[in-house]
Order: structure tokens, then C-alpha cells, then sequence
């Protein structure tokens, strides 16, 4: 994407319809583009770097496969996810599901890698935001609009 293109698409992304919107379409349609591309493709990681989650429910116990955007770290053995939830009120669904049970799998560019997710708290949350926020500045108007603190955690290969 030209960095035109990313501007645009980072504006778009910050706003309050978006956030009304996205959150039913995005998902559905990466889980539909995942599946026809037998695990090559996600539509949504033309904009960011994604993965497709696929955690055990909090209180269910079954497997919740959830399209991400994410941000990798050095050495490609790790990944931040961010419950940004689309700056909406309420953490998404997927981060109570790896608090309660933090083993998990990642599906991106196609391989099925397991992971082990941690929250991340305190000043190494706040180093890491930093980082985010530089990456995809989006996640700082999310941040403004609600009163939690937006989980972040960082997921690495088992």
C-alpha cells in the first residue's frame, strides 16, 4: 500500500463509524477470504500484519477462532496483539478467552503455530505502546475514546 493509501486508510480507520461497522464486517469477511485461500490470505492484513486466533472460551471451553491484526516483533518468534476492540467500550471477547486459558494457536501466512499469551502491565505495556502507537497511530485515537486500558499482549511460540 503507498503511504498515501495508509494515511487514508488510517483516518478512515480512526473514526467512530468505523469502529460502529468494522467490528461485524472485518471479521467476517477475513474469516471467509481465510478460508477460500486455505489459510493464505487475510483481507485485513493489507492494512496491518494479521493472524487468525484460535483461543479456548473463558466459559465455554470451546475454540474461538478470531481474525487479528497484530504487530510483530524482532525475530518473527513473537507477536503484540492489541484489544482494542475497535476503541469501543468493553475488552473484546478473545483477550478474557487468553487470561483465562493462555495457550493458544496462531494461524498466519498459512502455518498453525502454537503460542502462549501474556498480558503485558506496567512499564513494559507502556514501552510496548509506545511502539504501537508509532506503528499503527490509529490505536492512540481507540485509546482517547475509552475509559479501560487496552490489553496488550504478547504472544510467542511455544
Amino acid at each position: 500500500m503507498t503511504a498515501i493509501g495508509t494515511r487514508v486508510v488510517q483516518k478512515v480507520s480512526s473514526t467512530r463509524a468505523f469502529a460502529r461497522v468494522a467490528p461485524r464486517v472485518v471479521p467476517a469477511l477475513d474469516r471467509a477470504v481465510h478460508r477460500l485461500t486455505r489459510g493464505k490470505v487475510l483481507l485485513s492484513a493489507l492494512m496491518l500484519p494479521g493472524v487468525i486466533l484460535t483461543s479456548t472460551g473463558a466459559r465455554s471451553g470451546l475454540a474461538r477462532r478470531t481474525p487479528l491484526a497484530c504487530m510483530p516483533e524482532t525475530g518473527g518468534r513473537s507477536w503484540i496483539l492489541v484489544g482494542s476492540n475497535f476503541g469501543r467500550e468493553g475488552h473484546p471477547a478473545w483477550s478474557h478467552n487468553l487470561l483465562a486459558h493462555p495457550e493458544a494457536d496462531i494461524n498466519r501466512k498459512g502455518a498453525d503455530i502454537p503460542v502462549t499469551a501474556v498480558l503485558l502491565e506496567g512499564d513494559e505495556r507502556e514501552a510496548v505502546w509506545r511502539e504501537l502507537v508509532a506503528f499503527w497511530p490509529p490505536y492512540a485515537t481507540y485509546q482517547g475514546r475509552v475509559l479501560r486500558e487496552i490489553r496488550l499482549f504478547r504472544i510467542a511460540r511455544r
